[in-house]
């Protein structure tokens, strides 16, 4: 479906692990389009996808148990025809809009968007154009722009046992590598970020939403 011309109202599949937030965009969407079922969980998401078709699914990326948002996304981008995917969430770490992107979202919204915004990002979205909230899409400017050391994916899973409090043998455990190559990390870490601590270091990357504090 991506880019297709659409005729009739566009229709919506709403996923979030919250009721409360389901029934609320599910009440504020129906204004200007079909809603054509709501899910819960990530493998729901990808099996309504599958039956339902919709032009457009609005994505939370923390689901509970089971797939994550990033997870459901790539399952429905990998389905025949598939739908577009805009992610709606409350994380904005420069971590999860690459990961998202990456699984094939068209568009990363945060939740305190207004409605207009929200409604007009499902419209573009269908049509295949790419939606960025627009706090998200100023950083990212200012990145292009401007670009610090680039920091890798495995040190970002580094800084977020960091963030835990792990130690460098529960981080080596965690990640199914030495400690001597966590030690190695850390130098690069350290030196990408201009810190000589491990406080520093989670301090920065917050700062930078490489990572955040509190996974929900």
């Amino acid at each position: 479906m991506t880019g297709a011309d659409v005729t009739g109202p566009l229709r919506v599949l709403v996923v979030d692990d919250h009721p409360v937030v389901r029934f609320g965009l599910t009440g504020l969407l129906q204004r200007d389009f079909e809603v054509v079922a709501e899910a819960a969980t990530g493998e729901d998401a990808v099996r309504r996808a599958a039956d339902l078709r919709p032009d457009v699914v609005l994505m939370d990326l923390q689901l509970g148990a089971g797939i994550d948002g990033v997870e459901a996304t790539r399952r429905v981008r990998a389905l025949p025809d598939p739908p577009e995917v805009v992610v709606l969430t409350t994380y904005d770490s420069d971590a999860d809009v690459v990961r998202a992107v990456e699984a094939g979202a068209t568009g990363y919204l945060l939740k305190d968007s207004p409605p207009d915004e929200l409604a007009d990002a499902v419209r573009r979205a269908a049509r295949g154009q790419t939606v960025l909230s627009p706090d998200i899409a100023r950083r990212l400017l200012r990145t292009v722009r401007d670009p610090a050391p680039a920091v890798s994916r495995r040190e970002i899973e580094i800084l977020d046992h960091l963030a835990r409090g792990l130690s460098n043998r529960e981080i080596a455990r965690a990640l199914f590598i030495s400690e001597a190559t966590v030690k190695t990390h850390l130098v690069r870490i350290f030196d990408k970020l201009g810190v000589a601590t491990r406080t520093a270091a989670v301090t920065i990357a917050v700062e930078r939403r490489l990572i955040r504090l509190t996974r929900l």
